[in-house]
Formats: structure tokens, sequence, C-alpha cells
């Protein structure tokens, strides 16, 4: 069977939110992906974010507690070298999100995803069911993500859970909680929450997924570290807007 077109593959994240492309990055780019991945958390190289800070459900209650320094991010990957920045600014996912912004440049947020994703077998966190662009402040909320596994991704490791098609709903605010979390307590969610994908991905593997896709992904059951590498794009004429968070540092237009 014939991988798909960067049409079709656009026309299914159009679709459904989200669009898995498999062997997306080549056995040695990911593998060098992977060895700079695993140096950076070995070290602990700053800037990280820690389990601990953002008090998910399975984390540690403290940077003091047992597993306190657990680390949850490695962020700024764009800055961490050249094997993450090439892959940032890779052509072939400039291709993909310039057919989807309907020719338009895309361009790599360095403030918002940016970033390698850890999943630890203890104290990796439990991710509730959230849209991204619930803390980013655009002009547009057509922001699309691009991840990809530097390892297998399953359900059991804390692969990413789905809701095909939520991008284009328009949920109440009180289906939120004061987090920002789609309340999995509400019948009418619940009723969304049935429809849940949990696509299996292999080393290499990439998914491209909407903003407002709900997303959630459970805690790591196996007995490994679950490496992905995230980056978030926007169409040029798109601006975060000013004076807030998403603004803090200037945007790579993906030439």
């Amino acid at each position: 069977m014939s991988a798909p077109s960067v049409a079709e593959l656009v026309a299914a994240l159009r679709e459904q939110g989200f669009v898995i492309v498999r062997n997306f990055a080549s056995p040695p780019q990911r593998l060098d992906l992977l060895a700079a991945a695993q140096h950076d958390l070995e070290h602990a190289v700053a800037p990280v974010e820690y389990e601990a800070d953002l008090k998910y459900p399975g984390a540690p209650r403290s940077r003091e507690a047992e597993g306190g320094l657990t680390v949850r991010r490695l962020l700024d990957a764009y800055h961490r070298g050249p094997a993450f920045r090439d892959w940032a600014t890779d052509p072939r996912i400039a291709a993909i999100l310039r057919e989807y912004y309907a020719g338009e440049t895309p361009v790599l947020s360095t403030v918002h995803h940016n970033c390698v994703m850890t999943k630890h077998p203890a104290f990796g966190s439990l991710t509730g069911w959230h849209q991204d662009i619930r803390y980013w402040s655009f002009s547009d909320t057509d922001l699309v993500s691009c991840w990809l596994a530097l390892g297998r991704e399953v359900a059991d490791n804390g692969a990413l859970y789905f809701l095909p098609g939520s991008h284009r709903a328009a949920f109440e605010p009180e289906r939120f909680d004061e987090q920002k979390f789609f309340r999995p307590d509400l019948p009418a969610n619940q009723e969304w929450i049935a429809r849940a994908v949990c696509p299996e991905l292999a080393p290499g593997d990439a998914v491209f997924f909407h903003c407002r896709t709900l997303h959630a992904a459970q805690q790591n059951a196996s007995s490994a570290v679950k490496l992905s590498l995230v980056h978030t794009y926007y169409p040029e004429s798109c601006q975060p807007v000013p004076g807030t968070r998403s603004a803090c540092a200037p945007g790579v237009p993906l030439a």
C-alpha cells in the first residue's frame, strides 16, 4: 500500500483533528534525536520542568518528596542543538503545514511545546482531557502540533488518546473545570470520551494534531521512560497577542 499524499494527510487532519504519519523520521535522524534527548534528561540540562511543579495526578507532592526531581519536560528543544533545530524546521513538516495553511508559511512557536516530553514509569503523572489552546494567546486558533515518537508509544506507557472531531465542537465553558480540563463527570462529556482512540506509534512515527483537539494520556505502566518530541506551528498571518506569554519569544518561519 502506498504512503498517503500530503493532500490526503491534510484532509484527515482537517476531518478528525489529528493524523498519523508512519515512519516520518528516518532511523538515523530518530536515533540522533533520541541520544540527544537521553543525554539532556540524564544530566537534567536546563531548562526543565518537573512533575512536582504541575502536581497532576500521580506526581510527587514537591521537589523535596520521593521522586520530586522527576523531569516532565525538557524545555526549549529548538535551542538544545542542531539535531533538534533541524527536526523542528524539517522540510517535510513544512510541506504538510504549508498545505494545511493553504500556501502560507508555517511558523514554529518557540514558546509553546517546543520540548521533549518525558513519561516516567514512577512519578510520571496522568494528564486529563484538554485542548492545548487553553493557555495560548493568538489572533487565531488554527495552530497545529507535530508529535514525534522517539520510542514505541502505546496506551500502557502513556501514549496520547484523542477525541476525533472534537476540534470542530463548540464546547461551553462549563464543560471544563477551573484548570480548563474537560470534565469527565458530565454526561455530555462522557459521550465524547466514549469515542476516544489511542493510536499506537512505532519509533519514528509522528502525529499532527490541532490545538483544539481534546487529548489525554495515562500514566506509564511500563518499565522504561517514554520520550517524545513536540513542536507547535501557526501560519504567518496568525500573530501572538502582544503582552502575553505567547509573544515572549519570536517564532521561526519554515522557509
